[in-house]
Order: structure tokens, then C-alpha cells, then sequence
């Protein structure tokens, strides 16, 4: 009889790059946090371990830019999202199923071209001298002045990470059974009563999965806040790269990466509480008691059941 091999074998070499890739990396970015740059040709030293990069990090010209961070993150996933849901609902349910498929592939057409080359083409789109700019003048409005601003990032980033909400929504709507639907409709539903107490509960796995997607990232992206923020667009990311590259000051830079990390997970800590709260009573409404009194008119007893 042959010997199976322990599961944690078969996993091993995936936990040995995430260690190698991830786990130290981040312990790095970490350690070095507490250290100081010792003179201007030198990174980092931690010879001397203390907490003064987090004061530093926390000042009012850092905080202003976290600040910003959040507010874009936060922005650009509820817009992702409310433009998202309609698209990946109609792909699902209502596009023909022979071209789900091709619908599916223009989803994807931007992530056939580079990341930075796209943002550099909505640079172009958006500039004063752009052909949106140009065409505003012709008909006697001002010249486009959203090219370097807080928009313009807002916008960037939305156009860059539609398609992560997209397709994890488009996923979790095309399992949702039609035969629920239906039924639903059968019972006196509504297309927006099926749709809100059927469907969207049902697809809720996708759509944790479509804001981690798009909120994640976009907390950390620098090259749209570059191309497009200017010195109104900035965001956390451009100060840590500046930190690392420019700066040469590891230290600051990697407490600046640590608080941002933390940002990321008490953000999505905060609004996962919130979707729960909000959603609590809309649960507890539904919630189906087995064997209680026939008199309650939302539950069901097995004796009854079983009897009749």
C-alpha cells in the first residue's frame, strides 16, 4: 500500500515563497522602521532602535497626505463598485451567454497595455492641450484644469482598477442559481425585491473580493498620484518611493510603508464592522427558527411538518 504524503508537504513550496517573498521582506520594512539614517551617503543604520520615525511620519505634512490617501482609496472603491455592479450584472444575467466571453475580454483589453503607459494616456486626455480641452474651448468654455488635482488621481485610479471589481462581481453573479430567481419571482418578487434579497446576498463573496481587490492596491499606488496628482494629488505611496529612491532615507520610508499597512488593514476592519452592523437587522429578519410555535408566522416546526 502506497504512502500518501502529508498535506502540508504538497503546500510547502508555497509557504516557503510566501515566507521568502512576503513574510521577510515585510519583517525588513519592519526592523528597519526603527532605525535612523546615520549621514546623507548612508540608507539606514539600527544600531539605535527608537520610535521617532513614527513622530515623523505623523506630522502635519505627512498626516495631510494620509489624509488624502484615504479619502482617494476609500473614493475610488464605492465609485469602482457603483459602476462595477450594473456592468458585471448585466454581462452575468442579461448579455447573451455566447458573448460573455468576448465581454470578458474587453474587460481586459487595459491590462494589455502597461500600467503607467495607461496613466500617461489619461495625462495626455486630460491636459490643457488635450483634445477634451480643446473641444471645450471650440464651443466657448474655460480650458480643462483637472490635470493635476485630486480629481484627476480619483479618476486615474477608478479607470485603472475597474476591471478588479469587474470580474470578481461578474463571477459571484454568473453562480448565482437562475432557478432562485425565478422562484422568487414565482412567489410575488419583484425584479428589485429578487434582486436585493436574492441576488446581491448571494453574490456577497464576490463583492468582498472585488473591494479587497480594488482597495488594497489603490492604497498603495504612486504612479497614478505621480502622472496625473501633481503637488495636489499626493499619496502615500509617493512619499514612501521618494523616501527609498530619492531621499535615500530607508528608515522614514519603511515606517511610513508600516503605517500604511496598518491604515490599509483598520480601514477594512472599520468597514467590515460596518457592513455587518448595517446588515445585522436585515439578517435577523430572515432568519429561519426551527421548531417554535405554529402561531409565529416566520418560523417553521418540524413536528407540524412531520404530522401533516
Amino acid at each position: 500500500m502506497r504512502r500518501r504524503l502529508p498535506g502540508f508537504l504538497l503546500a510547502a513550496p508555497a509557504w516557503a515563497w510566501l515566507t521568502i517573498f512576503f513574510v521577510a521582506p515585510v519583517a525588513m520594512v519592519v526592523w528597519f522602521s526603527f532605525g535612523y539614517k546615520p549621514s546623507i551617503f548612508a540608507t539606514q543604520a539600527t544600531d539605535k532602535l527608537s520610535f521617532d520615525r513614527y513622530a515623523e511620519v505623523f506630522s502635519p505634512t505627512f498626516f495631510a497626505t494620509f489624509q488624502n490617501t484615504l479619502w482617494v482609496g476609500v473614493a475610488g472603491t464605492v465609485l469602482c463598485f457603483l459602476i462595477g455592479l450594473p456592468v458585471a450584472y448585466w454581462m452575468a444575467v442579461k448579455a447573451p451567454p455566447s458573448r460573455r466571453g468576448l465581454l470578458i475580454a474587453l474587460v481586459m483589453v487595459p491590462f494589455w497595455t502597461n500600467f503607467l503607459v495607461r496613466t500617461i494616456g489619461w495625462q495626455v486626455i486630460l491636459s490643457p492641450e488635450g483634445w477634451i480641452s480643446t473641444a471645450l474651448q471650440t464651443v466657448g468654455f474655460e480650458p480643462l484644469a483637472i490635470l493635476n488635482t485630486r480629481g484627476a488621481v480619483l479618476l486615474g485610479v477608478v479607470y485603472n482598477y475597474l476591471p478588479l471589481m469587474i470580474l470578481p462581481l461578474f463571477v459571484a453573479f454568473d453562480r448565482v442559481n437562475g432557478p432562485l430567481r425565478e422562484a422568487s419571482k414565482d412567489l410575488g418578487a419583484g425584479k428589485w425585491t429578487t434582486f436585493f434579497r436574492i441576488t446581491l446576498p448571494l453574490a456577497q463573496p464576490g463583492i468582498v473580493a472585488g473591494v479587497l481587490l480594488v482597495f488594497i492596491p489603490l492604497m498603495g499606488d504612486y504612479i497614478t498620484a505621480t502622472v496625473l496628482g501633481g503637488a495636489k494629488g499626493n499619496m502615500v505611496g509617493q512619499l514612501v518611493a521618494s523616501q527609498f529612491q530619492t531621499a535615500q532615507n530607508w528608515a522614514l520610508g519603511s515606517a511610513m510603508a508600516v503605517v500604511l499597512i496598518f491604515v490599509i488593514l483598520l480601514t477594512v476592519a472599520i468597514g467590515a464592522g460596518i457592513v455587518w452592523l448595517v446588515t445585522l437587522p436585515i439578517r435577523a429578519s430572515h432568519r429561519l427558527v426551527i421548531g417554535a410555535p405554529a402561531a409565529a408566522p416566520a418560523s417553521v416546526s418540524i413536528r407540524e411538518e412531520v404530522a401533516a
